[in-house]
């Protein structure tokens, strides 16, 4: 019988989480976290530095390199004396505004806008809010200006004085964004123990976090025992967090996340038989994305790169039913950015994973244990074939770290 994914009920992915298993901070070295291996029913557990043991010779490995930025800036409102002793304000950012493009907006000067979530924001019911920060011995003053609403989120133009590029700017007065579940402040260990150790672009306001338990040892092992690796980049947006609240999946938004791929890694997936081991979620929705992109050119060989988006359900219409082999959609996606000159791909996806889905490209996953009631949750069940629960159960029962500085899994189906 063929699951119609918008109907699942997110009761069903419902398990009890105590509080005390959440993992408050990470191991001490990140390769010695818990490993669970599930390989074809079969539950085993090991430590994480021996993961290279378990994956075959020959086989692709794909990390998403994304580097989180310290998103959360706070600012305090003026009082009537001009002094700042006014109500807190904390200005989290969620995607650019302009420019829209990351790389653009690290480099700005002077001024950048940015789609954000304002914290206390009854407190901020007009004007600007300053602070002054000191870069390199030079006083500049960054001044926040609320534009119009955007979806859940608001506009939110910032300029300074001084030649201060903003990525300056956010490492001086922002603050890393870890997890709202961790239930504490950011602590200056997280600047480091929050980022993966291969991270390059600035651009998530959360962690990939399936890739903290790599270390340079584990990489060089991963390629002492002839696996191949690759990266590509997905900006992990606040959405991750976001909590099922409707009853079917059919009321949930998936939010949208920006990626970006090098035309050699399209080759070199292609090279491996479009066959991929995937590290985290955010490396499986790009991967899976990738397929339905390549469709989409397939059919439509015009199509310009700003449509290239991957909505929510479109995994589940009929367009993408057809018999379109992995192969053949990657080969069409590598052959438009041939044809329209593009050394990376930027684009952006809404992809859902759910049971019922056909995975294209992953074969295997590295991932940590999420949420219950989760997208996450959902789309590691679609992965093992709905046997989600005789996972978590061993992983609770054995003393398993959960969340994002909780352990680890390799799940091969």
């Amino acid at each position: 019988m063929t699951i119609d994914p918008r109907h699942i009920h997110i009761s069903d992915y419902q398990y009890d989480l105590p509080n005390e298993r959440i993992a408050k901070f990470p191991v001490d070295r990140r390769d010695h976290s818990k490993l669970l291996i599930y390989r074809k029913g079969e539950i085993e557990e090991n430590v994480f530095y021996h993961l290279p043991d378990y994956l075959p010779k020959g086989s692709l490995m794909v990390f998403n390199n994304t580097k989180v930025i310290q998103a959360r800036m706070h600012f305090r409102k003026t009082a009537v004396t001009g002094e700042h002793t006014g109500a807190l304000i904390e200005v989290f950012l969620l995607e650019p505004a302009e420019p829209a493009d990351y790389e653009q907006m690290f480099q700005a000067m002077g001024h950048c806008a940015w789609y954000c979530l304002v914290g206390n924001l009854k407190k901020w019911k007009e004007g600007s809010l300053t602070r002054i920060i000191e870069v390199a011995g030079v006083q500049v003053e960054v001044t926040a200006t609320r534009g119009p609403v955007h979806g859940t989120s608001h506009r939110i133009d910032f300029s300074w004085n001084g030649n201060v590029p903003f990525a300056t700017i956010i490492d001086t007065m922002g603050e890393l964004p870890i997890p709202p579940y961790l239930n504490r402040e950011t602590q200056d260990s997280d600047k480091t123990t929050y980022q993966t150790v291969y991270s390059k672009i600035k651009g998530s306001v959360a962690a990939p976090t399936a890739g903290l338990h790599f270390t340079p040892e584990v990489l060089a092992e991963l390629d002492a025992h002839g696996v191949d690796r690759e990266e590509l980049t997905l900006h992990v947006g606040a959405g991750t967090f976001k909590p099922v609240k409707s009853e079917e999946m059919q009321g949930h938004e998936m939010h949208t996340e920006y990626i970006s791929v090098h035309r050699k890694t399209i080759a070199k997936l292609l090279r491996h038989d479009c066959q991929a081991i995937a590290v985290g979620t955010t490396s499986v929705r790009t991967l899976e994305s990738l397929y339905y992109m390549g469709v989409k050119v397939k059919e439509q060989p015009d199509l310009p790169e700003d449509q290239l988006h991957v909505s929510q359900w479109e995994p589940y219409r009929e367009l993408c039913r057809k018999e379109f082999c992995s192969k053949d959609a990657l080969q069409a996606l590598a052959d438009w950015m041939d044809a329209h000159h593009l050394d990376i791909l930027h684009a952006s996806t809404q992809i859902i994973i759910c049971p019922g889905y056909e995975y294209k490209i992953v074969r295997m996953l590295v991932t940590n244990f999420h949420q219950p009631q989760s997208t996450l949750l959902l789309l590691v069940s679609a992965f093992v074939g709905g046997d989600w629960r005789r996972i978590y159960d061993y992983a609770l029962a054995h003393d398993f770290r959960f969340l994002s500085y909780g352990d680890s899994s390799l799940l091969i189906p």
